[in-house]
Order: C-alpha cells, then sequence, then structure tokens
C-alpha cells in the first residue's frame, strides 16, 4: 500500500481552501450588493415621504457605489473559460518606434501595475530588459490574484500610442507600438516532457533588484525552445536553480498550451494571435494629441479621459471585451471602424 505523500496532502489543502476562500468572497459579495439595494430603497422612501431633496446626492453617490460593486459581480460570471481563475504571465515589447516605443512599453507597465495595484492583485517581476536611452525594451511579469488571466487576457495584442514624442526635438507627433501577451500560470506539475536535445539553457547576470550577490553571479535564465522558437527568461529570483525552476514552468505551461490544440487557430483562442509589432495590428489605440482617446478596435469601447487610463483604469475595456467575446464576437476580421483608425 502507497504510504500518503505528505506534501501533496497539504498542497491539495491548500488549494481547497483557497477556493473556499473565493467561494466566500464571492457569497459576501453578493450580499453587500443585496444590502446596498435594500439600503437605497429605504432611502428613496423616506425621501418621498419627508420631501427632503437634500438627501438626492447621497442617494445618487450610493447608486453609483452600488452599481460599480454590481458590475464587478457580473464580470465575475463571464470568466467561465478552464484558465480564467489562474495568476497571469504578461509580457510586454517595444515594437516599432524606436526610443519612443521602449518609453510607451514602460508606460504600459506602470498602466498594468497600477490596475493590478487598485485590484489587490500582486506583481512579481520576471525578467526585464531596459531601453539604450529610456524605458524597456521588453519585461515580464507575474499577476497573482484570483481571475488574474481571465480579467487581463483582454490586453492581448498590439498596442499603438499617438502623441507629441518628448524624444522628438522638432515636437513631431509620432506613432509607437508594444506588443502585450498575457498567458495563465498554471500551477498543477503538467505532464509535459521535454527533450534536452530541443532546448538551449544560456545563464547571464540579472539586471534587475536582488542585492550585490544577485549582480555578481550568472544567476539569470534564458531557454530558447528550438522546434516552437518559444523563448522563456527569469531573473528575479535569489539563485539559478530558482530561476530554471521558474522559466521551465512557464516554459511547460506554453508548451502545454499549444499541446491542448489541434491547429494554431485553436492557439489564437488561448494566447491570441502572434502578430507583428506595427502598424496594422492594434487591437487598441492610445491618442494623446492632437486630442485624446483611447479606443480599442475590437469591441469599440473608447474612454476621453486618457491619463485615468494610463494611470490603471482599463476596467472599461476589460468589461466591454468579456461582454464582446461572450456574445461570440471573437473574428477579428470585423473590427468596428479598423480601417479608419
Amino acid at each position: 500500500m502507497e504510504e500518503p505523500n505528505f506534501w501533496d496532502d497539504a498542497e491539495a489543502a491548500q488549494k481547497k481552501m483557497k477556493n473556499l476562500g473565493n467561494l466566500k468572497n464571492d457569497v459576501e459579495g453578493y450580499q453587500k450588493v443585496v444590502q446596498e439595494r435594500d439600503d437605497i430603497r429605504d432611502m428613496i422612501e423616506m425621501t418621498d415621504e419627508e420631501a427632503d431633496t437634500a438627501m438626492v446626492p447621497e442617494i445618487q453617490e450610493m447608486f453609483e457605489d452600488f452599481k460599480q460593486n454590481f458590475e464587478a459581480i457580473r464580470m465575475k460570471t463571464l470568466l467561465s473559460g478552464e484558465y480564467d481563475n489562474c495568476n497571469a504571465i504578461v509580457t510586454l515589447h517595444a515594437g516599432t518606434g524606436g526610443t519612443e516605443a521602449m518609453d510607451w512599453t514602460s508606460m504600459l507597465y506602470r498602466m498594468y501595475t497600477r490596475w493590478a495595484d487598485a485590484h489587490g492583485f500582486e506583481i512579481e517581476v520576471l525578467d526585464s530588459l531596459e531601453g539604450d536611452e529610456a524605458g524597456l525594451k521588453s519585461v515580464t511579469f507575474q499577476v497573482n490574484g484570483e481571475n488574474a488571466y481571465g480579467l487581463l487576457k483582454s490586453e492581448h495584442g498590439v498596442h499603438r500610442l499617438v502623441r507629441i514624442s518628448p524624444f522628438n526635438a522638432n515636437g513631431k507627433r509620432q506613432t509607437s507600438f508594444s506588443s502585450c501577451e498575457v498567458m495563465p500560470d498554471i500551477e498543477e506539475d503538467l505532464d509535459i516532457e521535454i527533450d534536452p536535445k530541443d532546448i538551449r539553457i544560456d545563464t547571464y547576470r540579472s539586471s534587475g533588484a536582488g542585492g550585490q550577490h544577485i549582480n555578481k553571479t550568472s544567476s539569470a535564465i534564458r531557454i530558447t525552445h528550438f522546434p516552437t522558437g518559444i523563448v522563456v527568461t527569469c531573473q528575479n529570483e535569489r539563485s539559478q536553480f530558482q530561476n530554471k525552476d521558474k522559466a521551465f514552468q512557464e516554459l511547460k505551461v506554453k508548451l502545454f498550451m499549444l499541446k491542448q490544440q489541434e491547429n494554431a487557430e485553436k492557439l489564437d483562442d488561448i494566447r491570441g494571435k502572434v502578430t507583428e509589432i506595427a502598424w496594422g495590428n492594434q487591437i487598441r489605440s492610445y491618442f494623446l494629441q492632437p486630442y485624446q482617446l483611447i479606443k480599442d478596435l475590437r469591441t469599440g469601447e473608447e474612454q476621453s479621459n486618457a491619463q485615468k487610463v494610463l494611470d490603471g483604469g482599463i476596467d472599461p475595456f476589460i468589461n466591454a471585451y468579456l461582454k464582446w467575446t461572450a456574445l461570440g464576437n471573437m473574428d477579428t476580421t470585423d473590427k468596428p471602424d479598423a480601417a479608419h483608425s
């Protein structure tokens, strides 16, 4: 008779407690919305009975809070994908636009970290490469929290920025691009075999935080998988072994997602289409000059307060995408106004 594995049992118990915690939060969220609805009704009845219009602003404020909380619950019902409840691994790459594109990549990184902070998610930087003059050439980070992948999968694609470039001495308007790839962090041990002949493992010095010890040793890891062309990197852990484990796990997740698909078209449903980071492939345009407008070319969602969005206010775009996909509108050939953007 096989003896029980203590660590497997502990891990299973931890996952069960996490699921119970998530269910408890769902129930408490529903109860909160019901209580808010009842409170608003009571306030309206009191206002009618006493003909006291001074209470109207307070009721309006309560109603706005109710709508926001109700919308959050409604959005969770749309997160029914197999991996929606997973943590998310996000990679940003600067595309066409040189230094301007690298600066744009750092702006997107700030936008996503601000959004994550506002929603109580934790950010873990896995790898980053700074630009030659400014910004970031690339950055990979993990967003940890319930439904992180389900929410952030809407961000996969090419993001286009139009503004007066601070790096252009003539003050001309410039267009730059950055790509965003979002993958789920599947925690369980995946049954994926990797032939050592199919990969190359490179070590290099970490460029991130972690103390003098890390920067003096080649602790960062880059793994290249030749058959698929997938490259994964990790440099945030304190040892080369930890970085290697994390990089292999990320590679296994990507290979697992590939294995689950019968063809490349089905793969696009999970990780999105891999396209050139340049003109004509963007999913969203950010206009900062001569006017402010941010528009998603798939859903048609628009926001005129560009600074609010760049400060992390991307929920309207996430919500619009979830509604859009729930209606089965995944054919990106039908992008609204794409020809005029």
